[in-house]
């Protein structure tokens, strides 16, 4: 017998077959990302001050400025994939910080301030939110990385990210800064966008290509920042904390399918992820207020993770496996959590 289905293999395909069952409708405004239509629309729309962009990346609307930035700089090259940048492959990064935003998850977990909260600054990020700080490994380097790789051509003034008010040396606020402290992170963003802009290249742009380049350089951005805020989980709840590595630990296996973050892919993606914190008392899969296809996804990316844990493995691995295998299966998210293996005798 040769085994062709890992456990982590049939966890994942059955997350994508809830998914494929249950498509939400998106063609409404509430695709975007809250408060979308006020962010920032381009660089000099930000704070200029002494010969400098100032951006406070420590605020959900300038955060979120800096994706809508990079979307409305990079649209043209994503012209065939769909209209309205539909396309745009980087839609899945302001479409998570949207969710994290409106679910609560850029708040102060501590509750020591007001930081995120609708009674006190409800656009403040917070810095002792383990979420914000992942975050801004996948907002400010990413951004970062397409200024020096000349997305936004050539700048006449200089960028600067205001610091955080805690924490400051867990982050970097320049070009300068960035390359001198996370090169690798700063090749892997910059590669991405290379190839993107790449006159050599538009004519004859591969969406797949894109996609290998964007996730890499994603999964990067978690392996990095991951133990730099692990301590950081300590202000959430366990199901909560125990959510977010799931979670993370998640992105290995999604990455390895090129999953299209597109703007309704990703937002059909994410009707399954849980509207508000988990709290003290929330069990998977039994959590009253959430849909069942939410519960199973929570259950699956659980499984996920033990699975991983236990066997060691990190795939990076191109594909988990191809389309034709996906075709042949219609089975439930909890076989697959039961099954350890597919055999083809």
């Amino acid at each position: 017998v040769t085994p062709i289905l890992s456990v982590e293999d049939c966890i994942l395909f059955g997350v994508y077959k809830v998914m494929e069952l249950h498509e939400k409708d998106a063609t409404g405004d509430d695709i975007y990302p809250p408060l979308w239509n006020l962010a920032p629309e381009n660089l000099l729309n930000f704070l200029v001050k002494d010969n400098k962009i100032i951006i406070n990346a420590w605020n959900y609307q300038e955060r979120l400025g800096l994706y809508k930035s990079l979307l409305n700089s990079s649209a043209k090259y994503f012209t065939a994939f769909g209209y309205q940048n539909f396309g745009n492959i980087l839609w899945g990064l302001p479409l998570q910080h949207g969710w994290q935003f409106r679910t609560g998850r850029l708040a102060d977990p501590s509750n020591k301030t007001s930081c995120g909260y609708e009674n006190g600054d409800l656009l403040c990020i917070s810095v002792r939110s383990w979420w914000s700080c992942m975050n801004y490994y996948l907002a400010i380097i990413p951004f970062l990385g397409a200024v020096e790789a000349g997305l936004f051509g050539q700048l006449q003034y200089e960028i600067e990210i205001l610091p955080p008010e805690e924490r400051t040396t867990d982050f970097c606020y320049s070009v300068a800064d960035c390359r001198s402290r996370i090169p690798n992170l700063m090749n892997a963003w910059k590669a991405y966008f290379e190839v993107t802009k790449s006159p050599a290249t538009f004519s004859s742009f591969r969406l797949d290509d894109a996609l290998c380049l964007m996730w890499r350089a994603h999964v990067a951005s978690i392996a990095y920042a991951l133990p730099k805020f692990h301590n950081s989980l300590k202000y959430l709840s366990d199901p909560e904390a125990n959510f977010g590595e799931d979670w993370a630990n998640a992105v290995d296996f999604i990455a390895a399918t090129h999953f299209s973050t597109d703007l309704l892919t990703t937002n059909n993606f994410q009707v399954f992820l849980p509207q508000r914190m988990l709290v003290v008392g929330d069990a998977v899969p039994f959590i009253s207020d959430f849909s069942p296809q939410q519960n199973r996804v929570l259950l699956s990316l659980s499984a996920l993770y033990k699975a991983n844990k236990i066997t060691g493995m990190n795939p990076t691995y191109k594909c988990l496996y191809s389309i034709d295998i996906i075709n042949l299966f219609s089975l439930s998210i909890p076989f697959f959590i039961q099954t350890q293996i597919f055999y083809i005798k």
